[in-house]
């Protein structure tokens, strides 16, 4: 019995590190407005796919061209980072993060720190596709899979 415990107790002391969670809580429409630093639409040009220099994360950076800024606007085309991504046959996924596709359109909420490179606030919640209809051949926005209405809801922990 001793042996089994003490076997659990080694396994237990290593098995931290190898977990990573990713926790989202679901944000109101306007914070997300109010949180980010530039909101644009536009059209995905092209997706590339970095590692960092200890090749422990893989971020996929974004090139929309932007037809229209809505806050902010830096510049014709904006670059973004996305977490996850392949290199090889390596793939690095987080739970929540969007998947972008040249040619796709799409509404994205930025937030930038300390001058970087932008990111997606809230991961997919910063996300609206845009899709044509092709009864009417209008645009439509599609909300984020976690935008369940328009009110406001209580998060309930635990």
């Amino acid at each position: 019995m001793l042996p089994r415990a003490a076997a659990c107790l080694v396994f237990a002391c290593f098995l931290p590190p190898l977990l990573h969670a990713t926790v989202l809580v679901p944000a109101e429409f306007r914070e997300i407005v109010n949180g980010a630093d530039i909101i644009a639409y536009g059209r995905v040009v092209e997706t590339t796919v970095e590692s960092s220099e200890d090749r422990k994360t893989v971020d996929t950076l974004v090139t929309l061209r932007v037809g229209t800024y809505l806050k902010g606007g830096p510049g014709e085309t904006i670059v973004f980072k996305v977490p996850g991504g392949q290199v090889g046959r390596y793939r690095n996924v987080t739970v929540g993060a969007p998947r972008f596709v040249a040619g796709e359109e799409a509404v994205v909420f930025l937030n930038v720190r300390n001058g970087g490179t932008p990111f997606v606030f809230g991961l997919n919640q910063g996300v609206f596709r845009v899709r044509l209809e092709t009864q009417s051949n209008r645009r439509l926005v599609v909300p984020p899979v976690m935008a369940r209405g328009l009110e406001p809801e209580t998060v309930v922990r635990g």
